[in-house]
């Protein structure tokens, strides 16, 4: 379910920005304090690192993420603590958000601005959500307790 909702979110805003916003044309425009809507197309990965200008590239990071969001299921039906399920689906929701982004689009979509505040990247809500479970699967196991053996 939580896999379901970020993926949900992150293509609806996606879509509303590049269907009603028009930010090709305003861009950056100013959202809430530091933080402004800047469009952009991402051919590369997570914060474009990695950048895919072939041809090929968008199917071979899309398969990449397929992959990658199977094992991520797998291991989500096999967790037993309730933040391991949560943060797992986080990660599975942004991965298949920007996967649904290459397949339709061949690029992802980014938006969210905050260069204001030293950081560099223009990333979108699956990227967030992605971030989001990866710090909680690193909370979680430091904080996790060893079961007795």
């Amino acid at each position: 379910p939580k896999a379901a909702a970020v993926v949900a979110l992150d293509q609806a805003t996606k879509t509303w920005l590049l269907k009603s916003f028009h930010l090709a044309d305003v861009s950056p425009t100013p959202l809430w304090g530091p933080i402004r809507l800047n469009l952009s197309f991402n051919n590369g990965v997570s914060f474009g690192f990695l950048r895919g200008d072939a041809p090929w590239a968008p199917y071979a990071f899309a398969a990449f993420a397929l992959v990658v969001t199977l094992a991520l299921a797998a291991w989500a039906l096999r967790a037993q603590r309730l933040i391991t399920a949560v943060a797992i689906g986080f990660v599975m929701g942004g991965a298949v958000g920007n996967l649904v982004d290459r397949i339709a689009r061949g690029a992802v979509v980014d938006f969210i601005d905050a260069s204001a505040l030293y950081f560099p990247w223009v990333f979108n809500l699956a990227d967030s959500a992605i971030t989001i479970g990866a710090a909680l699967l690193l909370l979680e196991s430091v904080i996790a307790t060893p079961k007795p053996a």
